[in-house]
Parts: structure tokens; sequence; C-alpha cells
């Protein structure tokens, strides 16, 4: 039936349409509201519902969409009445709305493809090889049901998780991006809530069609048909985890930045912030977070990384400023609070820390930073029982990221639990394998297992790693001073000699390290060379004691070492001497008598000489006794309470002897 005004409803749609777009929204439902009256039309009906969801008038969207009986008929009004409920935090009723039932007849996947997306050329298009799988046949309508029912999949993810249900949030977030490819909000829901570990990651990238993505009309050539969908795909690229592939973010960058202009993008920026933070340059991330944020002080996902770099280089000044900012300007965000409690945490204020660290955190349950904040707040303070619950509700709420899980394992090594501390590590491990903090504190735990060879294999798994990713080599001293004591204790002395070398031209003078490489000169019976190390340490370090201690046994060493060569010079000498004024008294007569005299001042001084040579071994010997000494060449004369000693130190039988008594001073490195 033709509508008796239609140049009237044209006016009226073009008016209402007018004011929406200019936020003019009481305009825009004043004048919908006349033409639903006019038209009675569903599809007025829907628009004019978006205009109330557009004002934030929510219930009275959802009660016009009952009203005219559009939820049951159209997806796209059970979508926009799921959303209403949701922002009400009605998350039950939009629940049962939606139902739980997925729409997999509407799933499109990618399992054919056989080989990885390749980003690193504009020219190489993985997805042109099956153009026929871009459903081109679908109409105008059916596709905006498609996207409408993937938008409905979010919604469910959302109220899942909002129940705690974050298995089933997962599912429902990967649905909609199965549905449609271009489904943003799903997939930021999985990348920023790290529900997904890297490897998951990349295999469910790998599974997605992403030649769905809708290509303009009138384009015949397969280039351009498929070129929607490896833009798309290296968007995704670029939010991924930054322990995954390396390569694969740095072509997809190096692409979007070259064909694309995105080289200054705020979004791409970030990611290499993010890329740059995992590799412990946090200068250089901190230069392009600033950067960001000076051209816009309101792009919330920059602060995270941001504060970090700030609070790993201890700039407090500019934490203050940060946080105070945010406070003045935006203090109904999560992030704001978060840059609170690290402005505290960094200047100790533990408790204050704390509270603004929950405060973020109930502001939004899914910021996992805020999370890890407030649980390092007990680690701070040596509180490891609520550490480890704290630890434990974020590594529930952030299934996809191991941090949680190391976090963990630290703990409980340091309440020397290191059973459980190896099981946090070895599932933090399934999830992430190329995170060399991790790898560095497995290698930890089982030193102080005594499992040597395990512990010397992941150090240098974590150096590895690490000079792969382009780290900063200063960041990663700690694990090449631990990779060295591995070695001091499986014997390879030459090799930890190597090692402790490289910390100490890589990484400045550092008494403790003078100490392990003279322990080691001592035990190659170099003392001398040990001495001249230890003088190093003591001009670092003059109250050092265990240098003090090891230099004197140096000392105590070299003299011993230089009687015994005295008394082997003076014993040739004297049977030199002796066989002369023998044959000389028997030869020539009346010449004993001066030749007995000669001998009588030789005997009376090397005795003189051994007796000192007794007492020093007798006092070396009581040295031994006292435990200052293991074995002949003064092994591990030291004593401490490094972190990790865990109460048992040094190996069993056959292991190196020193180790036995005192290890301390060799106890493993936790700096990274």
């Amino acid at each position: 039936m033709a509508s008796p005004q239609p140049n009237m409803e044209r006016f009226l749609r073009d008016w209402r349409q007018d004011a929406l777009n200019k936020a003019q929204y009481e305009s825009a439902i004043f004048i919908g509201d006349k033409l639903l009256a006019m038209t009675k039309d569903d599809n007025d009906a829907f628009w004019l519902a978006q205009v109330h969801f557009a004002a934030g008038n929510y219930t009275r969207a959802h009660d016009l969409l009952s009203k005219h009986n559009l939820i049951s008929s159209n997806p796209s009004c059970r979508y926009l009445a799921a959303h209403c409920l949701i922002r009400q935090n009605n998350f039950s009723d939009a629940l049962a709305l939606l139902g739980e039932l997925t729409p997999a007849h509407l799933f499109t996947s990618n399992t054919k493809r056989k080989t990885h997306r390749t980003t690193a050329s504009r020219g190489t298009r993985a997805g042109s090889k099956n153009p026929e799988r871009q459903p081109d046949h679908l109409s105008e309508e059916e596709w905006s049901t498609r996207r409408y029912e993937a938008g409905m999949c979010y919604l469910r993810g959302l109220c899942y998780a909002k129940e705690n249900a974050f298995d089933r949030a997962k599912e429902a977030y990967k649905d909609a991006l199965r549905i449609d490819v271009q489904c943003y909000e799903a997939f930021t829901q999985l990348v920023r809530n790290s529900l997904m570990s890297p490897d998951e990651e990349a295999e469910f990238m790998q599974s997605l069609d992403f030649n769905t993505a809708r290509a303009p009309k009138g384009g015949d050539d397969p280039e351009l048909r498929t070129e929607p969908g490896d833009y798309v795909h290296m968007l995704y690229q670029t939010q991924l985890s930054k322990y995954g592939s390396p390569r694969a973010f740095n072509a997809a960058v190096e692409s979007l930045s070259t064909h694309y202009g995105l080289e200054d993008n705020a979004d791409l920026l970030l990611a290499r912030a993010d890329l740059l933070y995992t590799q412990c340059r946090f200068r250089d991330a901190l230069a392009i977070t600033a950067a960001v944020l000076q051209e816009d002080k309101s792009n919330f996902p920059a602060y995270p990384v941001h504060l970090a770099c700030l609070y790993e280089l201890k700039q407090t000044n500019e934490l203050f400023l940060v946080a105070h900012d945010l406070a003045d300007n935006h203090p109904e965000h999560a992030c704001t609070w978060l840059a609170v409690g690290t402005y505290y945490l960094a200047t100790s204020k533990i408790a204050d820390a704390r509270r603004y660290f929950s405060k973020s955190s109930m502001m939004d349950a899914t910021f996992g930073p805020a999370w890890i904040g407030f649980a390092h707040t007990f680690a701070a303070e040596g509180e490891h029982d609520q550490a480890i619950t704290a630890y434990s509700t974020a590594a529930r709420l952030f299934t996809g990221t191991h941090l949680p899980q190391v976090f963990l394992g630290m703990q409980n090594h340091a309440m020397n639990n290191m059973t459980a501390a190896e099981e946090y590590l070895k599932s933090a491990y399934q999830l992430c394998r190329a995170d060399p903090l991790l790898l560095n504190e497995m290698g930890i735990v089982l030193y102080h297992q005594d499992r040597l060879k395990d512990a010397a294999k992941f150090f240098r798994q974590a150096l590895l790693v690490a000079d792969e990713t382009g780290a900063d080599p200063h960041a990663w001293l700690g694990a090449r001073t631990n990779l060295g004591h591995a070695y001091r204790r499986l014997r390879l002395l030459d090799e930890a000699l190597d090692e402790f070398d490289t910390v100490l031209r890589d990484g400045g003078k550092n008494a403790a390290v003078f100490c392990a490489k003279a322990l080691i000169l001592l035990d190659k019976g170099l003392p001398d060379d040990a001495a001249r190390v230890l003088h190093e340490a003591l001009a670092v370090n003059p109250q050092d004691a265990i240098a003090t201690e090891l230099l004197n046994k140096a000392l105590e060493e070299s003299a011993v070492g230089d009687v015994a060569s005295l008394m082997g010079a003076l014993s040739t000498e004297l049977d030199l001497a002796g066989g002369g004024e023998g044959e000389r008294g028997e030869g020539e007569g009346g010449g004993g008598a001066g030749g007995g005299g000669e001998m009588d001042r030789f005997e009376m001084e090397l005795e003189e000489k051994k007796v000192a040579a007794r007492m020093r071994m007798e006092r070396r010997a009581r040295w031994t006794e006292a435990g200052l000494g293991g074995g002949g060449k003064g092994k591990s004369v030291m004593r401490g309470n490094a972190r990790g000693a865990g109460g048992k130190r040094g190996g069993g039988e056959g292991e190196f002897e020193g180790d036995e008594k005192g290890d301390a001073m060799m106890d493993m490195s936790d700096d990274y």
C-alpha cells in the first residue's frame, strides 16, 4: 500500500538522520516519533529505538522494541534490545534474550589453508588461492543479518564474562569472529583480556577466513577482492601477544606503514612500544608512549605500558604528574587509579598503592594491570600467602597470560616450596616459551634443586631468546651470572670464567661477581690472580666481608706456595753444595772443618724455613676445620642469604666441595 505522504516521510527521515548525525538527539527523537506515528513502519520504530540508545535512554529503547513486537522478529532488533539490557547491567535477562544456542551454520573457516598468511609484502596474497571462498553471492540483507548474529555472540560473551564463566566467554568471542571476521569488539576482548595464549592466538588466527572481509563492489580483480582480508589480518596481527612471533609482527607493521601510511598511527605505535617493553627496552618504549600521549592524553590504552616504563626507570616525578593529571580530568576511569597506585608503589607507600590498585580493579574487573599491581603490593611486603591469593585470582581471570603463573612460582620459591614453584613455572611455560624472565626463574628453581645441567640449559635458553628478540643485554645480566654459577658448580671452570668476564664487561663493576671469579681462580690454583681480582672487588665495596675473607685466604695460599718453592730451591742448592764439600774434604784433607761450618749454617736456615712452613700449614688446617676452607684449594669460603638459597645449599656427594658448606655468595641472581 502506497504511503499517502511519501514526500513528507522522506523529508522527516532525512531530518531525523541529520539530527542524529549531529548528535542532536532531542531533535531526532522528536522527529522520529512523528515519523513513526505517520508510517507505523517497523523500520522507523527500529531507528527511533537506535536514537534512544544513542541518547542513553536504554529503558525507553528496550520498551519501544517490545511494544512493537520487534525483538523476536528481527536479529537487529534482538541485538539492540540485548545491548540495552547489558547497558542497564541486566546480564541475566540479556543472556536469556540472546539464548545460549550458537549459530554454527554461519561459521566460516579457513582450515584448508596449509601455510601461514604472508604479510611481508602487499603483492603476496595467501587468500588469492581461494577467492571462491568469499561468499559474494550473499545479499546486503543477508550480510547484515550475519553481522548482527556475530554481534549477539559478542554480547553473549560479555554476559558470560560478568558471570565469571570466562571459558564460555572466550568461545562466544571466537564464535563472533568465525561468523564475521570484522567483529573487532570480540577480537579486542580476546586479546586485551589475555584469554588466549600466544600459541592459541596463532592457531585461531590461522583458522579464520579473512577472505570474507567485504570488498568494494564492482572489482573483478582477485587481488583487489582479497586485499581487505589481508589488511584486516595485518591489523589484527599487530594486536597479538608480543611473545608470539616478532617476525610476523614486524612484517605486518612494515606493510601497513609502507603501503597504507599508518607509520604514525597511534595503535601501531603502541603495538611497537608493547614489543619493546617485552624486550626490556624501557627507554625506547617510553619514548613512543610519551609521543602518543603528547598527541592525545585521553588515549587510555597507552597508559599501562607508559606507567610500567616510568616505574622501571624510577621516574617518580613524572609518575606523580601523570597520576595527578588523570585524577583531575578522568576520575571515572580505571586507568587513573592504576597510575596513582603505581606512583605509590614506586615511592614504597605500599598500603596506599594497594588501596588504589584495588579501586582500579573494582571499577573494571577485567583490567589486568590493576590485579597484577594489587598482588605486587603483597609481594613487596613479603606477605607471600596474600600475594599467592591475589596472583591466583589474576590467573583465573586472565587465563591466556603466563605472568600470574610466573609470579606464583616466584612466591612459592621465596617460601622455599620448590615443588609448587616448579609446577607453577611449568604451567607458565606451557603458555609461553619465549619469555626470558620465565626461563631464568625456571633455571633458578632447578639450580636450588641441584639439577645443575637442567638449570644451565634454561639459563642458556633465556639468553638465546633475549638475543633473538633483540632484548637489552643489560636486562639479562642476572641470567648470565646465574649461568656462570651453574657452570662453576658443574666444574666447567673456564666456561664459568667466560660468563663472569662477560658480566663484568657489560654490566660494570660488581663486587659479588668479582668474588665469584676469584673463587674459581682459587679453585684452579691461581691465588695470585685471585688476589688481584679480589682487590678489584674491594675497590668497588671496601666493606665486603666475603671479598676480605677470600683475599686473606688467597694471600695465605700464595705465601704457602712461595715457601714450597723456596724449600725446593734450597734443597737443590744443598745437594750441590754437600757433594762438592764432601769430595773436597776427602781429596784435600784438612778442608772438612771449613766445609762443616758452612753446612751448619745452611742446615740452621733450612730448619728455620721448615718450622715457618709447618706453622703456616697448621694454621691452614685449623682454617679448614673451622669451615673457612674446603678441600685442598680453598673453595667456597662464603656464607650468605641470597634469595633462593632455600635452606639447602650446594650439591650432594661428588659435587664441588665448598658448596656443601655455604654457597650463598654464589647464589642465583633474580635481576631482570
